[in-house]
């Protein structure tokens, strides 16, 4: 009679579990569906959206009336035979780059220097958060003042050591300095929270032993510092370019990514085409923006396939 009940008796409970096993994955996917639903509203469809615009002719009055021409790619190769794209795409490099090397380099070392305990640490370092806490209109007109031609107190301070005047935002040699030193100062206390907290990860044992091994101060940093801040160096490179490439205020405030181009980049170009002539051209802007999102996305590549590499190393 045993025998026969078991396989019964299995049969129902397996029945009574089934619901419970599932249940874990209904709660995960109760868990995953806002996160899924915000990455749809304020990611996929504005995507879209931009993709859409770039494949169509929009102007103000198809956007009233809803029957914008399609174009295909016809805005994309406008825009890549645009003399103002080589400018554009150059300056965007150059100020992509100079302000994330710098502001990594100068966020490195004031992150070591406030690793280190003394009576000041806390308040510097809480002063040096400042520029990150200000209003990006704020920062950019407070470096507008400070880098006139004129009155600034820039060339105040280089006039005091017999350097002539320099026309930080007029001139075509300047200008893409100008606002690069601006966005550098902008970047640096970010830089500094992310590496200061990678730094607090590092084992304080290991610079013990470097130490009685007889390692200096630079020993230390090479082998020790730095390759174990590699994995955090690496998201603040990528977080760094990424928000870098879209910067528009500092640059319109400061020049309008003028005089001649000289200071504009593609997220400038891409703003100026859509609100800055007072005749908006919104296709054209969309497909800069499209091209502003690929390299931004093969940074992404490259920096998943380098973390990759490392981790099977």
């Amino acid at each position: 009679m045993t025998s026969v009940r078991t396989p019964t008796v299995t049969v129902r409970r397996a029945a009574h579990e089934a619901p419970r096993r599932r249940s874990p994955r209904w709660t995960a996917l109760a868990f995953l569906a806002p996160l899924v639903l915000y990455m749809l509203l304020f990611y996929a469809y504005p995507l879209y959206r931009n993709i859409e615009l770039s494949v169509h002719d929009y102007t103000p009055r198809a956007f009233v009336q809803g029957d914008p021409e399609f174009t295909g790619l016809a805005n994309y190769a406008n825009i890549l035979s645009d003399d103002t794209f080589l400018r554009a795409l150059s300056n965007t490099a150059v100020f992509t780059l100079g302000s994330i090397a710098l502001q990594y380099a100068l966020g490195l070392a004031l992150a070591v220097f406030f690793h280190r305990t003394f009576r000041l640490s806390v308040a510097l370092r809480a002063m040096f958060l400042v520029p990150w806490l200000l209003p990006l209109i704020v920062s950019a007109s407070t470096w507008s003042w400070m880098l006139n031609s004129e009155n600034g107190i820039v060339n105040s301070v280089l006039q005091a050591f017999g350097i002539g005047q320099i026309n930080w935002l007029t001139s075509p040699d300047t200008s893409l300095l100008a606002v690069t030193i601006a966005n550098i100062w902008l970047g640096i206390p970010f830089n500094l929270v992310i590496l200061y907290a990678g730094l607090q990860n590092i084992p304080a044992d290991l610079y013990e032993a470097a130490g009685l091994d007889g390692a200096n101060a630079w020993q230390r940093f090479w082998r020790i510092t730095f390759p174990l801040l590699r994995p955090v160096s690496a998201i603040t490179l990528l977080l760094g370019l990424i928000y870098t490439l879209k910067v528009v205020d500092i640059i319109w405030i400061m020049t309008k990514g003028g005089p001649a181009d000289a200071s504009t980049t593609l997220a400038i170009w891409s703003y100026r085409e859509a609100f800055g002539t007072g005749q908006p051209d919104f296709s054209p802007a969309a497909a800069v923006g499209n091209i502003l999102i690929l390299i931004a996305f093969a940074a992404g590549l490259v920096h998943v396939h380098l973390q990759r590499r490392e981790e099977r190393a």
